[in-house]
């Protein structure tokens, strides 16, 4: 099979949609003619009737579906009840622990400036992060669990990117971004001038709502 071939078995597999000719060409970074004879390879490859899906012309783009064959059990998988994506404040703690792990609630509540009880509760029934000994003052640690890499397709917590090296256009996850550094600045030098775990506990706000989170989906 041709890259250019292969690269279009990819996005029409990673896309929801049909994808026209034009996009994929765009996406790829090739002339049209290309695609169309890459769009042919494809379609004499997954006619062969040795796989579970085929390509088709849909909505005026390309997709792969699955066989008659496979309708029914693919129809049982999708009718099974869904997991609800991560709201905001779950993603922002998520993010918090996977950083700065082992973290206690109460200097999770401290960065994120809210509660963050309902979050860390949702994540700990969700296998995201499990409890990982006390502080010094005697508050529950938080650590990421072997899900969570798996979800990320993380080898290890050491696979995360440099958070001086992110660098998101949303302004809440570039506040995010700075409550991070200065909280690992905090750890790396100057403790804070009050045990985190002796502040008040502050009030759940917006940013614990049930929306959900666009960049955060659980599988």
């Amino acid at each position: 099979m041709s890259p250019v071939a292969k690269m279009i078995e990819a996005l029409l597999f990673l896309s929801p949609d049909p994808v026209g000719s034009a996009e994929l060409a765009e996406a790829i970074g090739c002339d049209p003619e290309e695609i169309e004879a890459a769009i042919e390879e494809l379609g004499e490859a997954w006619a062969e009737g040795e796989r579970g899906l085929v390509l088709k012309q849909a909505a005026g783009g390309y997709a792969l579906t699955s066989t008659p064959e496979s309708e029914d059990a693919a129809r049982r998988l999708l009718s099974r009840p869904r997991t609800p994506p991560l709201t905001p404040a779950q993603a922002e703690t998520l993010a918090i622990v996977a950083y700065l792990q082992p973290v206690s609630r109460p200097e999770i509540t401290r960065i994120r400036g809210v509660s963050a009880d309902s979050a860390s509760g949702t994540l700990l029934e969700r296998g995201l992060i499990d409890e990982a000994g006390r502080s010094q003052y005697g508050a529950i640690c938080f650590r990421t669990t072997d899900l969570f890499l798996r979800l990320f397709g993380l080898q290890s917590i050491d696979q995360l990117p440099p958070i001086s090296e992110w660098d998101p256009s949303p302004d809440e996850e570039n506040d995010l971004r700075e409550r991070l550094l200065a909280a690992g600045g905090a750890r790396l030098g100057e403790a804070p001038t009050e045990p985190v775990e002796q502040q008040e506990q502050l009030p759940a706000a917006e940013g614990d709502s049930d929306q959900p989170a666009n960049a955060f989906a659980a599988s």
